[in-house]
């Protein structure tokens, strides 16, 4: 090894880890960690971390928000430095000081973020900032070069492709490929499945296993998806407070096995909404038309129907005009056609407060960047949605002292964990923050919720929750449209399943006629004919 790529030291053998059951992963692992401990400002990350990852294997990281997941893979990737611990790369003990010194060794990292530029192709992403490059860029070179790495690897991409005109599964190929292109031979996947369709998500996950099993590449997979863990992984390790509590086989776990070990407890995990018998009729939409924020048609003659009770669930990957429907019916965006009725009244030119007031609830996607305001306090936030009830507010001024007590019911019944209620929202973990805002939002009893992405990001308990708390929603008589990119919670939850592709639906199946194969096929495009549909 060069000198300044990655200091190696005297050889150390890295001994087995062995899960709290007693049984022991066999194999000399290729990368190790021991002991890694990391400090932020008043909190402990990492406390004592060992891992082992196996040579040619698939190994998951499992964990809450906040376990410590990310933090260990950027300390593996030489982005964050551990405060004391150490790494070892096949026995011998390594440091690295920056990224650079994990690439040079051929440890690899595609983030949850895409890292790419998306008015340059593939071609240029792939050489963009590749150490190997001196000079001048020779891209004939580098075609050649790596049209045969996509040959060995069986990738099949277009070079002179722009990344704007890829979809989102030839996009994760493309910084799978880079990680590739630039020696690595250990790739660290940070929930490379979280925007893909399930099409995709199959063929991603058929590529990994091919990448380990024909190419002997160490793979790495940090997700909250356990379906994807009990498909793909070889071997599981299950961080909970910034601790190991559990590393084992994949075939020795059950998802529910994991769940007890990243909670600490049991969870129900395979929450179905019961039929309702049809309601009151409370939403129509019909043929809504909208555009988006750069001027382009996003909704194309939207329909559909909802009633007292319902879930009504539209399923799609992001940027195929689910954000613009759920804001024009929450009366944030303009309808360019169509109508909206709810309970008989024609909403479509009414504002956003008129349809709050008629009992129009609205959880959008951003929960951080839109539906709360960091620097403000959990009892301000609660605010948001009664500045204009006079039961809360008077000529503008709060009265504090009811708000704090509404906050307070909300903080108890939704289980917002905060060490107060003048605690700033920043300080709340995702799950967390998500809790308030459901809470303030189903506290004004809203009979119809628009809930956007309502679990995205959030870990298997915070999840379990919210669901749960949809399909109560429902039982006391509300009816919820619920956007989703989560296939899995679209056809547990929904009486209605909605694929919406580029502004279309391309059918409204009931929960009887959907299935992920057909789900999942008209996400990415196929028309119901195509996707076998009923």
């Amino acid at each position: 090894m060069k000198a300044g790529t990655g200091r190696v030291r005297r050889p150390v053998p890295a001994p087995a880890i062995h899960s709290p059951e007693g049984s022991s992963i066999p194999g000399e692992p290729i990368l190790s960690a021991r002991g890694i401990t990391k400090r932020f400002p008043g909190v402990l990350a990492l406390d004592r971390v060992d891992l082992d990852v196996r040579a040619g294997e698939i190994r998951a990281v499992l964990g809450q928000n906040g376990a410590g997941k990310t933090t260990l893979m950027n300390i593996l990737f030489g982005l964050v430095q551990p405060d004391e611990g150490q790494l070892y790369l096949r026995g011998r003990q390594v440091h690295f000081r920056s990224p650079h010194d994990a690439l040079t060794i051929g440890i690899g990292m595609v983030h949850q973020t895409r890292k790419l530029v998306a008015a340059h192709t593939v071609l240029e992403n792939l050489v963009l900032g590749n150490p190997g490059a001196r000079g001048f860029l020779n891209l004939a070179r580098a075609r050649r070069e790596i049209g045969e790495l996509c040959q060995r690897y069986g990738v099949v991409l277009e070079l002179g492709a722009r990344v704007w005109q890829l979809s989102e599964g030839e996009k994760q190929w493309v910084e799978i490929l880079k990680a590739l292109y630039r020696g690595a031979r250990i790739l660290i996947l940070d929930e490379p499945t979280s925007v893909l369709t399930p099409p995709e998500v199959k063929t991603l996950l058929t590529g990994l296993k091919a990448l380990v099993s024909d190419q002997g590449v160490t793979v790495l997979v940090v997700t909250h998806k356990l379906p994807i863990v009990m498909a793909v992984s070889h071997a599981v390790t299950v961080l909970r407070s910034g601790r190991v509590v559990a590393s084992l086989r994949t075939d020795e776990a059950t998802e529910q096995i994991l769940v007890r070990h990243m909670i600490g407890k049991d969870v129900s995990l395979r929450l179905t909404k019961a039929p309702v018998e049809p309601g009151r009729l409370l939403l129509q939409v019909e043929d809504l038309s909208a555009f988006s924020d750069k001027g382009l048609r996003a909704l194309r003659g939207v329909s559909f129907v909802l009633r007292e009770g319902e879930i009504f669930g539209v399923a799609g990957v992001t940027g195929n005009g689910q954000e613009e429907l759920a804001q024009v019916i929450a009366g944030l965006r303009p309808t360019a056609a169509g109508r909206i009725l709810f309970d008989g009244h024609d909403m479509t030119l009414r504002s956003p407060l008129a349809r709050w007031r008629l009992g129009i609830g609205y959880i959008p996607a951003e929960r951080a960047e839109v539906a709360s305001i960091a620097q403000f306090s959990l009892v301000e936030n609660t605010g948001l949605n009664f500045h204009f009830d006079r039961a809360f507010s008077t000529q503008g001024f709060f009265d504090y002292a009811r708000l704090e007590q509404l906050t307070e019911r909300i903080v108890d019944t939704y289980d917002v964990k905060a060490p107060h209620l003048h605690v700033q929202a920043q300080n709340l973990s995702g799950g967390n923050l998500q809790k308030l805002i459901l809470g303030r939002v189903l506290s004004r009893k809203p009979r119809l919720l628009i809930a956007h992405l309502p679990t995205q990001g959030l870990d298997v308990e915070a999840t379990a929750f919210v669901r749960g708390t949809l399909m109560e929603t429902c039982s006391q008589g509300a009816a919820v449209l619920l956007i989703s990119e989560d296939l899995d919670e679209i056809l547990a939850l929904s009486d209605w399943i909605a694929p919406i592709y580029e502004g279309r639906f391309a059918a409204i199946l009931s929960r009887g006629e959907a299935d992920a194969e057909t789900v999942g096929a008209m996400m990415a495009g196929l028309r119901s004919e195509e996707a076998g549909a009923p």
